[in-house]
């Protein structure tokens, strides 16, 4: 039987979609990120093709080397502007009712407890319908530096992370009994205090003696969401993810990085279809495969070397319009974005590809990966190919043109998706992690560590 794929929809606040400079295309609205509607309107749109949820990328950091910017990322607006999507969420809540969202937050920015405290409120505002994303960093240099901090090497920002996730769950799933809020007007109680309690962490980067300021929510915890494919990285994964978003391209390498977020999962000691993974895609379809392979063409055209080496640059932290054009990589490892420096190391035998030949791969697929372009049934062809080589729960589609790019997908591919019972028709659970998981609960499965933070007393 043929399962309904999760699709859901990437943005971020700012112009351009994942693939050169769309804002300049008449037909773009993207330059309108600063205006509440458009982003209302967009997710109505969603909302309405049964979208499973909007997520939105974030970061502090900004394209630079050396601590300067980077003039192509200014030129271009690849990179900067990148605006906050946290005081977006609840406006987007008020205009849907079913449409899922899932937000970026750092844990190397601010204290667990502040973080734990904000989605556990969006969580009640949007009715159990956030996720969070889980970076560690992204543009890692920039963004330390703009704090006023060290960069973090790239292995120990997880073993933060570990702990910054598991004081966040202690708080969310320790600090108020699910039956603790009262609210008996004639008796006078509005929550029993046997049931809410402090809790206590002392952990190896993070300290916290309270409670979680805010009674239990449709979800307690959000639903945990988590990007990134290095060795440390899905280790992470494994332990706190319940979905994985990674990059697409070579489907024999994003097969590769699946099975081991999977196996990962199964060394934590949890089941390995306990993880969704979604692959980061771009759909060009058009009526025709003429039209379509027109926008393709034409969002090339948009699409420059200079910028693509500097959206390179500010994840990856190695400037590749400095290097020798006609030599592969050199530098095996960086404290940014390593999974991006990883996708382009020679492997099984297969030689490096050659910095000339990195800086177009990027300029033609993007940050994510994978472009699929043709008619509707042209598209869904060969995303069922993609998905048998690799294991791919589904997808988070990316934006060239806005709203454009999302028309044509609900208008060509949408419904050949759901004629070959590949998406689905109309929503299911009433939360984001229920819509995910059907066969569990709105709350975390038994089989995640945090739910062994539920009974009382709570301790380090």
């Amino acid at each position: 039987m043929t399962s309904p794929l999760v699709l859901a929809i990437f943005q971020y606040i700012g112009p351009n979609g994942t693939i050169g400079s769309a804002w300049q295309h008449p037909d773009d609205t993207s330059a309108d990120f600063t205006s509440l509607q458009h982003w209302i309107r967009l997710a109505k749109k969603f909302e309405e093709a049964r979208l499973d949820f909007l997520f939105f990328a974030d970061s502090y950091g900004f394209p630079a080397m050396d601590g300067e910017l980077i003039p192509a990322s200014v030129r271009e607006g690849r990179g900067i502007p990148h605006g906050d999507p946290m005081p977006v969420i609840s406006a987007l809540a008020a205009a849907t009712e079913r449409l899922g969202f899932v937000v970026t937050a750092s844990t190397t920015v601010e204290p667990p407890a502040a973080n734990a405290r904000r989605f556990a409120t969006l969580d009640h505002f949007t009715e159990g319908r956030i996720g969070w994303n889980i970076v560690t960093g992204s543009s890692g240099a920039t963004a330390a530096a703009l704090m006023g901090k060290p960069l973090i090497p790239h292995d120990e920002r997880y073993d933060m992370a570990d702990d910054y996730v598991d004081l966040s769950l202690k708080l969310w799933e320790g600090s108020w009994d699910d039956d603790a809020l009262v609210r008996d007007k004639a008796a006078g109680v509005y929550a029993d205090p046997e049931k809410v309690r402090v809790i206590h962490h002392d952990g190896p980067y993070f300290r916290a003696d309270g409670l979680l300021n805010m009674p239990p929510s449709k979800q307690r915890t959000p639903l945990l969401v988590q990007a990134g494919t290095s060795g440390r990285g899905m280790e992470f994964a494994g332990k706190h993810a319940e979905a994985v978003f990674v990059a697409g391209g070579d489907p024999e390498r994003v097969a590769r990085n699946i099975q081991g977020i999977r196996d990962a999962a199964v060394a934590a000691g949890r089941e390995p279809d306990s993880i969704k993974v979604l692959v980061g895609a771009l759909f060009l379809a058009g009526a025709t495969s003429e039209q379509a392979r027109a926008t393709h063409e034409e969002m090339l055209a948009m699409s420059t070397p200079e910028g693509a080496a500097a959206i390179f640059a500010g994840n990856t932290g190695v400037d590749l319009l400095a290097l020798d054009p006609d030599k592969p990589l050199t530098q095996q490892s960086t404290e940014l974005g390593l999974s991006n420096l990883q996708r382009y190391l020679g492997r099984d035998g297969k030689p490096a590809p050659l910095v000339r030949d990195i800086i177009e791969d990027f300029r033609v697929t993007g940050i994510n990966g994978s472009v699929f372009v043709g008619t509707g049934e042209d598209v869904v062809d060969q995303v069922e190919e993609f998905v048998r080589i690799t294991g791919a729960d589904g997808f988070l589609i990316q934006p060239h043109m806005t709203p454009g790019t999302y028309d044509d997908f609900i208008e060509h591919v949408l419904p050949v998706l759901r004629a070959r019972g590949l998406a689905r028709s109309e929503y299911e659970g009433d939360t984001l992690r229920e819509r995910l998981f059907p066969e569990g609960t709105a709350h975390l499965p038994a089989s995640h560590p945090g739910a062994a933070y539920r009974t009382a007393p709570v301790g380090a």
